[in-house]
């Protein structure tokens, strides 16, 4: 059996095994209980097998920590009533994150991935109301008829995109966009954005936007301390 990564799917257990790694840390930047038992072994041996594979860790974490900060930010404070995760992976936020009982998370992936994480949260008890939709972005019809169904039956929507556009066509994006502005109550889209260049070299640390309010910031300098404290990264991008 190949250790490699032979889906997109396969990045979602790579993710989580780093969100494991940080979270075994005493000072991490935030806890997934969760995130190990997601990843498996087949993770660990997915990361064995990249080069520089542990390179990656600082920026997958710090986009961690600061998608955790603006996700509860924009419920607080904008009134976000719904959160609807695209591409949704083994993320764990609707069971770790402080979130309302009563806000509405949907999250929407490949049907295995829906059905491999179902089986492994089985036990658990998310903190607020999930569903969780097993399809293909790609298929447009299928996604606005989705995004027409969770739009109709809300009023404040954030949309989060976790490294998900880095594997769609320039078009494909712009058709996602165009979908989502389809439904008025889609007020806020959450996204990360990767260069090109950043799939052939090591990540390196970047100053941070000001759209963000500091939470951006503030989570990469934690990062920095931490890593210069610890003497522990080994990411030649944190510079420590």
């Amino acid at each position: 059996m190949t250790d490699g990564i032979q889906h997109v799917s396969d990045t979602a257990r790579w993710v989580a095994l780093y969100r494991a790694m940080e979270s075994d840390r005493r000072d991490a930047l935030f806890r997934d209980p969760y995130a190990r038992r997601l990843a498996g072994e087949r993770a660990e041996r997915i990361l064995a097998g990249m080069k520089r594979g542990r390179e990656w860790a600082w920026p997958m974490i710090v986009r961690t920590a600061v998608m955790d900060e603006l996700i509860l930010r924009a419920i607080d404070r904008d009134g976000v009533t719904t959160v609807l995760n695209l591409a949704a992976g083994l993320d764990a936020r609707p069971y770790r994150l402080p979130l309302p009982p009563s806000l509405r998370w949907v999250e929407v992936d490949f049907p295995d991935v829906i059905a491999y994480k179902q089986e492994q949260l089985a036990v658990e008890r998310p903190v607020c109301v999930l569903e969780q939709v097993g399809a293909d972005l790609t298929d447009v019809a299928r996604r606005r008829a989705l995004f027409a169904e969770i739009g109709g039956a809300a009023r404040q929507v954030l949309v989060v995109t976790e490294g998900l556009l880095i594997y769609l066509t320039p078009d494909q994006v712009a058709a996602l966009a165009d979908d989502l502005a389809a439904q008025p109550s889609f007020r806020w889209w959450l996204l990360d954005i990767a260069s090109p260049r950043s799939s052939s070299r090591p990540p390196r640390a970047r100053r941070s936007s000001r759209r963000t309010g500091g939470a951006k910031r503030s989570s990469a300098r934690r990062g920095r301390r931490r890593c210069a404290s610890s003497g522990r990264c080994g990411s030649r991008g944190c510079g420590n």
